[in-house]
């Protein structure tokens, strides 16, 4: 499958994988982020079961504090 993670298009071996699958195999490991499959947000407890299919666009944005 292709799909665009973060503005550019990545291929991946399976026909669907969910967001929690796709942050496992490109190491997204941050405990704050900000998930958006076609502009929709995506909480952190459905990420294991919200699928991304063929063309979706996936963002997975790391969320920084400080002072």
């Amino acid at each position: 499958m292709k799909i665009t993670l973060n503005n550019r298009v990545e291929s991946f071996d399976k026909e669907q994988m969910t967001v929690a699958q796709i942050m496992e195999a490109k190491s997204f490991r941050f405990r704050m982020l900000v998930v958006r499959l076609n502009d929709n947000i995506v909480k952190k407890d459905k990420y294991g079961e919200t699928l991304v299919k063929e063309g979706d666009d996936l963002k997975i944005i790391h969320l920084v504090s400080g002072g």
